[in-house]
């Protein structure tokens, strides 16, 4: 019997489907409550709920493109190895996380990715799969998700520029 996990098989396992920004995905948590688009922000248009929660699996030489969301963005390790997460901050200052279950590595089970900060992601160096989870709250829904623009994300960020053309479709 064969009992290493592989991408392939956690991709069957859990009927992750293909992401717009690179990967697979399934949500598998979404709240039922929802928040009023009065108690929200200014940045949301409508009423949410309260939160929602995916798996999220890479794997070597896929990336997870540059985008950014309205809401803050707890990223969870589960299985293969290493991920790093890439986040760009207003002020143009770029923070690496290295997710994953080797501390002395400087890796961590959890980190967060503050709401509408530019990020993407990739397996690190010797991966051959990351299996994440990422929580959102308020819920995630895709017309708060926006997909990076070369051109334009580069003309804000061009101290980042590599970085950025390498990481974006």
């Amino acid at each position: 019997m064969n009992t290493l996990i592989t991408a392939n098989k956690l991709v069957a396992q859990y009927g992750l489907l293909p992401h717009p920004e690179g990967g697979y995905y399934k949500e598998n948590y979404r709240s039922s409550e929802r928040i009023s688009v009065t108690a929200l922000p200014g940045r949301f248009k409508e009423d949410k709920c309260l939160s929602t929660a995916i798996y999220f699996l890479l794997e070597k030489g896929n990336f997870s493109a540059f985008h950014r969301i309205k809401s803050d963005e707890c990223w969870h390790f589960y299985a293969g190895a290493g991920l790093l997460i890439y986040i760009l901050f207003p002020d143009g200052r770029l923070e690496i996380i290295r997710l994953g279950n080797n501390s002395l590595n400087g890796e961590q089970f959890q980190a967060v990715v503050p709401a509408s900060c530019w990020f993407a992601s990739e397996p690190a160096e010797g991966s051959d799969f990351s299996l994440v989870g990422c929580t959102v709250a308020p819920g995630f829904d895709f017309t708060d998700f926006e997909l990076a623009q070369k051109d334009l994300l580069s003309e804000q960020f061009p101290q980042h520029r590599t970085l950025i053309n390498r990481l974006i479709r």
